[in-house]
């Protein structure tokens, strides 16, 4: 099946060269294109996309809002949040509004469409040229930050419940970056079984996807900036 695209950004040059890139895919496809976070949310409402790719900074509604409005909508679309390193104290803001992953706008074209296709696939895209070093970086400073959106990573920490001790220790392996053939190395399991891990995880904690339990994991303590 296609996988239906939105693209959303106030730059018509940078939403040009989006499509013209995911033009050459056969298995995608841009079935919108919005200048400002309401017309994306908008958008991904009448259109259902698979995947909306959303900028950062908009006139009006900003992308993180919009992302927040469109994981807690009615549309099925996940968000992918367009970056650059200029927007590192937003990207905090956007995971918790709902991203499912992140785009740098100078990654490489082939980079672009796998992290379509994955985040299509109902994954999240844990880049680590970005969100390792970005979750690092905010995980456990004070919400009092000036550096720090609203969105800002809580002071204390929380407790994770009703997870066994493996589970946590898997958990703790998704939190520094590590892919389901990773851990399972790492726990001499099968690659199977590692994948039951994450299904149990996102289950049990009620995570949208594997960026969720990137957050949860520094959130509550079990990976921090010195792990």
């Amino acid at each position: 099946m296609t996988v239906r695209v939105v693209l959303a950004d106030d730059q018509p040059l940078v939403r040009a060269a989006l499509q013209m890139v995911i033009a050459e895919a056969t298995d995608l496809e841009v079935v919108g294109e919005a200048g400002t976070g309401a017309e994306a949310v908008q958008l991904a409402e009448s259109l259902d996309p698979a995947v909306v790719v959303m900028d950062i900074r908009m006139p009006g509604m900003d992308g993180i809002e919009a992302t927040r409005l469109i994981a807690d909508g009615p549309s099925r679309a996940h968000v992918i949040v367009l970056t650059t390193f200029d927007d590192d104290d937003y990207v905090y803001g956007a995971l918790r509004a709902g991203a499912s992953g992140f785009l740098v706008k100078d990654m490489a074209l082939d980079d672009i469409l796998a992290a379509i296709r994955i985040v299509a696939a109902g994954d999240g895209l844990i880049a680590p040229s970005v969100t390792r070093r970005l979750i690092k970086a905010f995980a456990g400073l004070p919400t009092t930050s000036p550096s720090l959106p609203a969105e800002g990573p809580p002071s204390s920490r929380r407790e994770v419940e009703g997870i066994t001790d493996r589970e946590r220790e898997v958990l703790a392996l998704i939190g520094s970056g590590m892919s389901n053939t990773e851990i399972a190395d790492r726990l001499c399991i099968s690659v199977a079984t590692a994948k039951t891990y994450v299904t149990r995880l996102l289950s049990k904690l009620d995570a949208r996807d594997r960026v969720q339990l990137v957050i949860i994991a520094y959130e509550t303590g079990l990976v921090t900036s010195a792990r």
